[in-house]
């Protein structure tokens, strides 16, 4: 018997929590290191005399690899399960870490946030699956626990760019090797007890096939996920509004500086790892899609009072922003996962490369609405984005979506 098996035989709970805890650290430690890459362009932009184009096709390069090839390796493992995949995802950051520092030239740099995305690729859906595996009934727990880890580490990036790179310069990414080679022991730990669980897994996915005869058509499937991906357009073209161009409107309004302007958000991250962390085992007690629609329509009656907000109010406003909007991530995912069982990585893939993929687009249509119509007009239209909510009141019930549609 392996050490893993024997492990999991004599104190399963604890080793569930110690996996769950696992990848939740290995998240965070992949989010920092991705979102360090964009916190730095200034940086690139000086050093290697770029123009702004460039510095976008970058973000672009790293937004797409990341987007794109997710659903395709949750597709993929979810038929033929790969527990290597986990440290060999933190080898391709690695591997970007290392290229980041030493770029001479745009080339460099393309092919250095190409393999970072590439890593970012393959951590979401893998370790999204580890965490479902592990959660026993606790499944929006498991994926909160999983999910704060990210933003713990997309709240640490400016702070480690701050205090890492900026007194070093370019060289200060080889620091950043120090936390892959840490994901790469924590993931490699972790593939044990994934590969453990293989066979169990197997038996598992055969039971789910016996029983597909009985789930809801394809019609009924496709209407639901078309509602939860426009939770998921509400949700992240927002935030996208938000971390890109709120400074800017901030500013403008109020007569401040940029450290003032950072408080809200630096509000709206923190307050958002404990909503992400909250909604999770909300859904568990009182159903998945309670939690989807009020983490989306809830955060209405404040995001349209922000733009109209003092420069205090604003800062409790995100705070309310945060808190409410975050929760819900972690709950679409699981809500997902069950209406579709044996699609844990599909499911985990599609919805993590479509937030990657909606935030950069968000981006880019905000940039333009600023451009031909000033920033004041953009965050007042954004504001209206949550009421896309009440759309999420036509999702089936938890006990319709667990029933598999049987009468």
């Amino acid at each position: 018997m392996s050490q893993a098996t024997a492990l999991t035989a004599t104190n399963p709970t604890r080793t569930a929590m110690t996996v769950l805890f696992g990848v939740s650290a290995a998240h965070l430690l992949n989010d920092a290191m991705q979102n360090v890459v964009p916190a730095v362009f200034p940086m690139f932009q000086e050093n290697l005399h770029l123009s702004f184009a460039q510095i976008g096709w970058i973000a672009f390069t790293l937004n797409i690899t990341a987007s794109i090839l997710q659903p395709l390796i949750g597709y993929y493992t979810d038929r033929r399960p790969m527990p290597m995949l986990l440290p060999l995802g933190m080898v391709f950051t690695l591997l970007g870490m290392i290229g980041l520092a030493l770029s001479p030239s745009l080339a460099y740099l393309l092919l250095s946030s190409a393999l970072i995305g590439v890593g970012s690729s393959v951590l979401h859906p893998e370790s999204s699956r580890v965490a479902h595996m592990a959660a026993g009934k606790g499944k929006g727990f498991a994926q909160s626990i999983f999910q704060v880890g990210g933003n713990t580490g997309q709240a640490l990036a400016p702070l480690m760019v701050a205090y890492i790179i900026s007194p070093i310069g370019q060289y200060g990414f080889l620091w950043f090797t120090l936390l892959a080679v840490i994901g790469i022991v924590i993931q490699a730990k972790i593939g044990q007890w994934y590969r453990a669980k293989t066979k169990e897994m197997t038996r598992a996915k055969a039971r789910v096939a016996n029983a597909s005869a009985s789930r809801f058509s394809k019609g009924f499937i496709a209407f639901v996920l078309g509602i939860l991906v426009l939770m998921l357009f509400s949700k992240f073209v927002y935030l996208s509004s938000m971390s890109g161009y709120y400074s800017f409107y901030f500013m403008d309004k109020y007569h401040l500086p940029l450290e003032r302007a950072q408080l809200c958000l630096f509000a709206l991250q923190f307050a958002g790892m404990a909503g992400t962390f909250i909604g999770g085992p909300l859904a568990d007690k009182i159903g998945r899609q309670k939690v989807i629609w009020f983490s989306i329509l809830g955060t209405a009656p404040f995001s349209l009072l922000l733009p109209y907000a003092s420069p205090l109010g604003a800062v409790l406003l995100c705070l309310a922003i945060g808190l409410i909007l975050m929760s819900g991530f972690s709950v679409i995912i699981v809500y997902a996962q069950e209406l579709l069982p044996g699609h844990v990585g599909t499911i985990a893939g599609l919805f993590f490369g479509i937030s990657f993929g909606l935030g950069g687009l968000g981006s880019v249509v905000m940039g333009s609405l600023i451009d031909t119509h000033g920033v004041d007009y953009m965050i007042k239209l954004s504001a209206f984005l949550p009421l896309l909510g009440l759309f999420a009141l036509l999702l089936p019930k938890d006990s319709v979506i667990m029933s598999g549609g049987k009468k």
